[in-house]
């Protein structure tokens, strides 16, 4: 059993989406006013609970200033909290920055609903303080007999509604095979294979990049604040979930294929963050997005039960001869194809995804207490 998310796209009523945006700022304000008393508190030597933020909550509540926050459910405003006291305890344990304040127009609006503020009958789903379901776009069928326990609803930039619905389901492995893949991530081919097959990069950042930056121009010349503006944003907003989607899209058919047509697949362990400092490949490497690509690997060979292999990042795949394993002596990016001192012509890319996949199956043979062979 696995607990996973299926997200959907959903049109609000009028009164829903009122009510649904007077909760996002509800959420908003809660959650950047507890943080504002946990930061005093942590600068003065003392911490605060998640029991003592509830209380904090509920006085609120009480005073005239912030009565209206009862106009909307508790739940999303104690999930709030919840998630607050997880990011300071993430903090604490030093395993992320501290917690910073939720801004109205860079932040994600969103709400978080437990089993006991959402009601589900028969496929249709309706929120505490709403009169009626919402009308959702089942672009596909949740797992048969599955029953929500956490609902988020949130709105993106561009002004699309999303609900995302946690359920239990169970995924069964796909049958073993004896195929094995290396993938050598880049620039112009996006993958390569180590069987030879090259899948272009589609470049979709490149694509709408004229069409984006008459829109960044636009909404540059627009007075700050007015409703003008505010189009001009959403426009630019729109553009971005375009080119965000369609790339997405492509990188869940590749490792979708990958997963399902191979028993071991075996990747370069790129640094992505260090990688984009340079000035002439940033743009390139963004748009190439590798590390969505190996998220989107990792949970899937978890989930169908499959091997994923990981080389390390300074192993020089692109380097060594895949038939004898010289090394060369420097290999710039302007080299696509090279011939080695034993006489192979290589093409880098599909040598390097040779060469990725050799060094997976020799670790994993390594680990597993056998010798490596040459």
């Amino acid at each position: 059993m696995r607990c996973g998310t299926d997200k959907y796209r959903f049109y609000p009523s009028p009164g829903q989406a009122e009510e649904l945006s007077r909760t996002f700022g509800c959420v908003r304000l809660v959650y950047n006013k507890a943080l504002e008393a946990r930061t005093r508190a942590y600068e003065e030597g003392r911490r605060v609970s998640y029991g003592q933020s509830s209380a904090a909550l509920t006085a609120w509540k009480r005073t005239a200033e912030l009565g209206f926050l009862n106009e909307v459910s508790c739940v999303p405003l104690q999930q709030a909290l919840r998630h607050l006291q997880a990011a300071f305890e993430n903090f604490f344990a030093r395993r992320a920055r501290r917690p910073v304040f939720k801004s109205r127009k860079k932040s994600r609006a969103s709400a978080e609903y437990t089993r006991s503020a959402f009601r589900w009958r028969e496929g249709r789903l309706t929120l505490a303080k709403m009169d009626g379901p919402l009308d959702i776009v089942w672009s596909r069928p949740l797992p048969e007999g599955a029953e929500p326990s956490m609902i988020t609803v949130s709105r993106d930039a561009a002004g699309r509604w999303y609900v995302s619905i946690r359920v239990e389901e169970k995924i069964e492995p796909l049958p073993a095979i004896e195929a094995m893949v290396g993938v050598d991530m880049g620039i112009t081919a996006l993958v390569t294979f180590s069987t030879g097959e090259k899948i272009l990069n589609p470049q979709y950042e490149r694509a709408d990049r004229r069409k984006l930056a008459r829109a960044q121009r636009a909404l540059a010349r627009k007075i700050k604040g007015s409703g003008n503006r505010a189009k001009a944003r959403s426009v630019v907003a729109r553009i971005h979930a375009r080119m965000s989607d369609r790339r997405r899209d492509h990188l869940h058919k590749i490792t979708t294929r990958l997963v399902r047509e191979n028993q071991v697949i075996a990747v370069e362990d790129l640094t992505v963050r260090h990688m984009v400092k340079n000035r002439n490949l940033a743009r390139a490497i963004s748009d190439a997005s590798w590390r969505e690509l190996r998220s989107m690997l990792a949970y899937k060979t978890t989930w169908y039960g499959r091997e994923l292999l990981v080389v390390d990042r300074w192993f020089p795949s692109s380097k060594l001869c895949s038939e004898c394993g010289a090394r060369a002596a420097s290999m710039p990016l302007s080299v696509r194809e090279w011939v080695c001192v034993c006489g192979a012509s290589l093409d880098r890319d599909v040598n390097a995804a040779e060469n990725i996949l050799a060094a997976g199956l020799a670790e994993r043979r390594n680990a597993c207490g056998a010798g490596v062979g040459p």
